[in-house]
């Protein structure tokens, strides 16, 4: 499997099958969480009260897995790979697999899946699998990320 660099925008024809790129990590805190459920207006209890959380099947709150899916998305759009050449983002297959913790450190790998050229629409769609991974290198989110991207004009 081939690794993809990091540079600012890759087009369409530089993606390969295979190619694969991990971000940095990033700590989930319970300010995060606050945020979250502030912004999304998700008061769940297994979120923001610890009493009710402990004694629920995790032992203590947990992040939103929305939460953890939009870090996902802003990690790999600090990799740069994505940057200015996405037309937009198509399509999401998601999957939870593993509660995040407060303290949990995350990362993401995205590996090219499917590449298919879109000439009429100025590029072609990327797929990437991608997975959310803890510190302990467990799944907890993954799934398919359906890109169109620029074509390299000629």
């Amino acid at each position: 499997m081939s690794e993809l660099k990091a540079p600012t925008g890759l087009f369409f024809e530089d993606y390969l099958i295979d190619g694969s790129i991990v971000s940095q990590g990033r700590t989930i805190t319970e300010t995060d969480i606050v945020n979250f459920a502030a912004f999304s207006g998700d008061w769940n209890p297994l979120h923001i009260d610890a009493e009710v959380a402990g004694e629920s099947q995790f032992g203590e709150r947990i992040a939103h897995g929305l939460l953890v899916l939009s870090i996902a998305s802003g990690l790999s759009e600090r990799l740069g790979f994505l940057g200015g050449n996405v037309l937009f983002f198509k399509e999401l297959i998601w999957q939870f697999r593993a509660a995040v913790m407060m303290g949990d450190t995350i990362r993401v790998k995205a590996t090219v899946s499917e590449l298919r050229p879109v000439p009429r629409l100025g590029g072609g769609y990327v797929t990437f699998k991608v997975q959310v991974l803890n510190q302990a290198d467990k799944v907890v989110q993954r799934g398919s990320w359906i890109l169109l991207i620029k074509s390299k004009e000629e």
